[in-house]
């Protein structure tokens, strides 16, 4: 967190960077299925993605309460 960001801005980023990992994800999770390569653990990263955006979601909003 840089000195000058306060929590919120660095949650907004943090969910910001997640929605992209998880967007990407996906992209690949299509691309291995296209290709008939095994998606499960490109299927068990995506879900942990999920949950730590989750996670920084609920966070946002128990602090801005």
């Amino acid at each position: 967190m840089a000195s000058s960001e306060t929590q919120i801005q660095m949650l907004n980023r943090h969910i910001r960077t997640g929605a992209r990992h998880i967007s990407r994800q996906r992209e690949i999770i299509d691309r291995l299925t296209e290709l008939g390569a095994p998606p499960e653990l490109a299927v068990e990263l995506l879900d942990l993605f999920e949950v730590m955006q989750e996670l920084h979601i609920a966070h946002r909003e128990r602090l801005l309460n």
